[in-house]
């Protein structure tokens, strides 16, 4: 039998029932056409899931019984910010998405020098909401009982400035330096900057230098603004994390 795994943007207590949210209620009981007493994963972003069961289905509602909580233990020992340009369409989804299956604590999109997006803030802010709705369906696909935020865009500059993760990094495939060259960060904070399509300028790169992080590469080939979040994070979990 399918467990479907919903998060559900309210409190949950063991041994409570709740209406079940419009968007959960459509894909539980009109896409999947899930019954009464159907068993259901359900966790709200704040660590840990709980065992339901839905109850009460009707042709427009329904509800969800909360059995026990279940302590989840998945989430990485690293506490990784990565400030993301934001790149076009399906590439920024991506590398949300896939940085939340690689174990994300926060994602910071950020306008950099080749950034091609260009939006207002009631865009920025549909955009943002996105982009939360594809972390919280990554979440929910890779069995996380946290989600990472995704906050709202700011410049670069601000965010390099602002910085006060232990170990500051940014991706540079120019540099030589290799991940091997450095110490565990004591406090397990990391900040990850990744340039855009067109990738991050020298003058961009040298800001970041003045504001102590260090330019590394992972291996000798370029990498997608896409793909280098999950390969970056794959590799940080190997090195000091999960993995």
């Amino acid at each position: 039998m399918r467990i479907p795994r919903i998060y559900v943007d309210l409190p949950l207590a063991e041994h409570s029932t709740f209406d079940l949210p419009d968007g959960a209620f459509q894909h539980c009981c009109k896409v999947l056409r899930l019954k009464d007493d159907h068993p259901i994963i359900v966790f709200n972003g704040l660590g840990g899931q709980y065992h339901a069961k839905l109850a009460n289905v009707q042709k427009r509602s329904a509800q969800l019984t909360v059995e026990n909580f279940v302590t989840l233990d998945n989430e990485s020992p690293l506490k990784v910010t990565i400030g993301q340009s934001i790149s076009r369409g399906e590439r920024m989804d991506y590398a949300v998405q896939k940085a939340v299956e690689a174990g994300v604590y926060r994602i910071q999109p950020l306008f950099s020098e080749r950034c091609e997006v260009r939006l207002n803030d009631a865009r920025l802010e549909k955009r943002v909401q996105h982009w939360q709705q594809v972390a919280i369906s990554a979440a929910e696909q890779s069995g996380r009982g946290v989600v990472p935020e995704v906050c709202f865009p700011i410049p670069l500059e601000e965010w390099v400035v602002n910085c006060n993760d232990m170990l500051k990094l940014t991706l540079h495939h120019h540099s030589a330096r290799p991940l091997q060259d450095f110490s565990e960060p004591k406090n397990q904070q990391i900040a990850l900057l990744i340039g855009p399509e067109g990738g991050l300028s020298e003058d961009e790169v040298r800001f970041a230098q003045q504001h102590e992080f260090t330019a590394i590469a992972l291996g000798p080939r370029v990498l997608r603004t896409e793909t280098a979040p999950v390969v970056a994070l794959t590799a940080l979990n190997m090195r000091w994390g999960d993995i």
